[in-house]
């Protein structure tokens, strides 16, 4: 830029002051980076909001954000929590990523894929999550392994799983707060908000951009509402029109759509806050839900079929609304065509105008021209969706578990078109809720998407199954604290199945960071509910079980020569348990490299299950 002498200016001192002052501060905005806030609830579907017509459920803040965005009206998810959050992080589908499943070890994000943190960290953004992560409870996959520099969250499926703090409840619950855990009074989803405000705030105040993912655990179960919550629904249950409804499912719903209740007063909270700071104009506000609707086949569906865990469409058509005032984005208005929430990412980047440098190829694409009213959603867009499913009918592990990511499962949409499990074509324009298969009736839509999922299920399924390890021995988790929920292909992931004993066995992939000695201390129950192995919590809670004897099994250990056994310290590795014992420890000294932890409980009455606890420590 060519300066201008000041002597040549025709102005006086004054006038010239003000428009240099202009000038910078228009350079200074035009430099200023947007911030990025996104909401995800959970388990709440298209249906549980009063702007898309639900008759029980009154959200005015969300309704409010509604009409101040751009609404994704054909936006896709994966209809499970772990598959969805992964994609949201990375921009990558679950076949890739290795996030495919919500527990059975298959909940672990590839460590050699950026997330969402890692772009924006290194585009200098402050990160932060708060909430429900569910994306691994251990190193390194833990969010301050993936980006977050601050975080207060929770680790799987819902506040009560397994690897959680245990015997949190929604109130005064512990949390574990960058790296460490802490307790925080209140209710749950209202410290989520303040936590996440708190955070922005902070951002301000260190006039940095921020990244901030709250997450809510909430309306997942279990359904614990505050009691206030609860009774605005259970009052406007009792209004004649929902007489059809069964006492047992409106007690439900006052439950579950309680929760829903509270999650829009703290909705109505923050648009306030980002209001009073300032900050609603330049900041990119998301709202979408994690999948469909866990109860709405049962009362209101929106006009869909299916719901959570299902590929009809009311298991992954969910809600997406999209803010940014000052952003240069088009008005308010619905934005039809596929898009799904592998594209959140990428398009963030494209609106922050951050470069994913050498990352991988995203699998979802850049809506940002579309949101500017440039392009529209192209009709030839073809969607797939698959993750692994649960291993419901298995005790132990299974080389052909159910967690086998398979691709004649997949969910394909391209158009009004689902072709669903590769058995089943539904047209949505004559059929929205996918009553009549006509598969047998449309032989060109059926080979041209089956096509498409040859042609993918070719370039990833070749890794689409590979296992994630846990790290043991490093400066960053030492103990580490194993659970059951990681255990491969085996579903132990809610306190509930710990308090019941159910006898189920499994084991963990691992990769030991540096050889040496280490104590692996098997447990019934983590260390700060302080039960017995055999025994009953010190309130009487839980079913005792008749257990007499712990053993373990390192694969690529124990197949050592009795002389190399006895110079590792591998003697004594099955142990008498005593009726007074908590823990039952093994020291062992472990080579550096991956190996499996198998672990056994055994008793009388034919009782055996593995550890649901072991803790690792390298001494």
């Amino acid at each position: 830029m060519n300066a201008t002498p000041m002597k040549h200016l025709n102005c006086p001192l004054s006038t010239l002051t003000l428009i240099l002052w202009a000038f910078f501060a228009t350079l200074l905005v035009a430099e200023t980076k947007p911030n990025v806030l996104i909401i995800m609830t959970d388990d709440q579907g298209y249906p549980e909001l009063s702007v898309h017509g639900n008759p029980v459920l009154q959200t005015p803040n969300l309704d409010k954000l509604h009409g101040q965005s751009l609404r994704l009206t054909d936006y896709h998810v994966t209809p499970m929590c772990t598959p969805t959050r992964g994609q949201l992080l990375t921009g990558i589908d679950a076949a890739r990523n290795g996030a495919a499943n919500v527990s059975s070890g298959r909940a672990l994000l590839r460590t050699e894929i950026p997330t969402m943190a890692n772009y924006f960290g290194d585009a200098g953004f402050t990160t932060g999550i708060f909430g429900k992560w569910h994306l691994g409870a251990n190193y390194p996959f833990r969010p301050q392994d993936r980006g977050f520099q601050e975080s207060v969250w929770f680790p799987s499926s819902s506040i009560p799983s397994v690897p959680a703090y245990w015997g949190n409840d929604y109130f005064d619950d512990v949390y574990t707060k960058n790296g460490k855990p802490e307790q925080f009074k209140g209710y749950c989803t209202d410290v989520f908000f303040n936590e996440a405000k708190a955070f922005m705030a902070n951002a301000v105040k260190a006039e940095k951009p921020f990244l901030c993912y709250l997450a809510t655990n909430t309306p997942h179960g279990p359904f614990i509402p505050k009691p206030e919550d609860r009774a605005v629904i259970a009052k406007r249950l009792k209004d004649p029109q929902f007489d059809h409804l069964n006492d047992g499912l409106k007690k439900r719903l006052a439950a579950y759509l309680g929760m829903i209740v509270n999650i829009d007063k703290n909705m109505g909270g923050l648009l306030q806050f980002l209001d009073d700071e300032g900050l609603a104009d330049n900041t990119i506000l998301i709202f979408q839900t994690d999948n469909g609707s866990l109860l709405g086949p049962q009362y209101f569906n929106a006009g869909m079929r299916g719901k959570k865990t299902e590929l009809w469409e009311g298991g992954h058509r969910v809600p997406c609304f999209i803010r940014w005032p000052k952003g240069g984005l088009a008005k308010p208005q619905d934005i039809s065509g596929l898009t799904q929430v592998q594209d959140i990412l990428p398009t963030l980047l494209d609106l922050c105008q951050i470069k994913p440098g050498n990352g991988p190829a995203f699998d979802g694409m850049s809506l940002a021209p579309i949101l500017r009213g440039e392009e529209t959603v192209s009709d030839d867009r073809v969607l797939i969706m698959n993750y692994s499913r649960m291993p419901g009918f298995s005790n132990y592990p299974s080389p052909h578990s159910q967690t086998q990511m398979r691709a004649d499962q997949a969910g394909m949409l391209w158009k009004r078109w689902r072709l669903l499990e590769n058995r089943e074509l539904y047209n949505l324009d004559t059929d929205p809720l996918q009553k009549t298969n006509v598969i047998d009736q449309h032989p060109k839509v059926v080979e041209k998407l089956r096509e498409h999922l040859g042609a993918w299920w070719k370039e990833v399924g070749p890794t689409a199954n590979e296992e994630q390890r846990i790290i043991i021995g490093t400066k960053y988790e030492n103990p580490t604290k194993l659970s059951g929920t990681e255990w491969l292909d085996v579903f132990i992931d809610q306190q509930g199945q710990i308090l019941r004993g159910q006898q189920k066995s499994g084991y963990w992939l691992l990769d030991v960071a540096q050889a040496g000695e280490y104590d692996i201390d098997l447990r019934r129950w983590p260390k700060e509910a302080d039960g017995t192995i055999s025994g009953t919590l010190p309130d009487g809670t839980g079913k005792a079980l008749p257990i007499n004897q712990a053993s373990l099994y390192m694969s690529g250990h124990n197949h050592m020569s009795i002389s190399k056994k006895r110079a590792y310290g591998f003697e004594g590795l099955t142990k008498q348990v005593r009726k007074e014992d908590k823990g039952v420890v093994f020291t062992m000294n472990l080579k550096k490299g991956p190996t499996a932890l198998h672990t056994w409980f055994k008793g009388k009455d034919d009782t055996m299950l593995s550890a649901y606890y072991v803790y690792v420590t390298k001494k």
